[in-house]
């Protein structure tokens, strides 16, 4: 792993958002943002479920590592502030007038959680990496969305940008506890290299984490609106 990733999280000159950025393997597409741009009943509904699914992770390993008071503390917080911006997503879904319609899972959070090991801790590292990646990436495309958004929405992504770059922080100082005392980087970069394959490579349905468009979208993207 590189070293200047490893360590980007915890140099105080950088900004928490220039810090998360530096973790990322790769930069959200170009392709991927106007695809998003000319989509956003899409996008917004996508981002309610993954509010949704983040909540529900948390609450998972709440469950399942009782053990560790971090991990309970910052975990029930972070529940708490997905499903605060899960109720946001929605109202302003319903002000918009978008239908709360049924899509398909992306392939994102699926493939990153084949990777992970079955034993422990192998188990709770992994997925607590997996955790620091996805809010990593998710504030990171809030943050290139904002800026080509009506006032409402990027006012309302540019507010996000705190809460969720603090997760991925979180997320990956319980994986370096879970670890006690071992190095993570080489997980750490495994799963990054996993990561940048899942963003640059040519996604057939956009979704929030999805990779640039591919061939099939079009087709997708049809069928989903009949759907509405």
């Amino acid at each position: 792993m590189n070293s200047s990733r490893a360590s980007s999280d915890n140099d105080p000159k950088k900004s928490a958002l220039d810090a998360l950025i530096d973790f990322l393997p790769c930069p959200t597409p170009d392709a991927w943002i106007d695809a998003a741009l000319q989509a956003q009943d899409v996008l917004l509904i996508d981002h309610a479920n993954c509010e949704k699914k983040a909540a529900s992770t948390a609450l998972n390993l709440l469950y399942r590592y009782t053990d560790d008071f971090a991990l309970l503390d910052k975990l029930s917080r972070l529940a708490r502030e997905e499903m605060l911006h899960f109720e946001r997503v929605i109202a302003l879904m319903k002000r918009r007038g978008i239908a709360y319609r049924p899509l398909s899972a992306s392939r994102y959070a699926a493939r990153l959680h084949t990777a992970i090991r079955r034993g422990e801790p192998g188990r709770r590292i992994d997925t607590l990496i997996v955790g620091a990646l996805i809010e990593a990436r998710s504030c990171e495309r809030f943050a290139k969305l904002a800026p080509h958004l009506d006032d409402e929405l990027g006012t309302f992504y540019t507010s996000l940008l705190k809460s969720e770059s603090r997760h991925y922080r979180d997320y990956l100082a319980l994986a370096r506890k879970a670890a006690g005392g071992a190095s993570i980087d080489d997980r750490v970069a495994h799963f990054l290299a996993i990561e940048q394959e899942l963003i640059e490579s040519p996604d057939d349905e956009l979704r929030f984490h999805s990779g640039p468009p591919g061939g099939t979208q079009p087709a997708r993207r049809k069928a989903e609106k009949s759907r509405g």
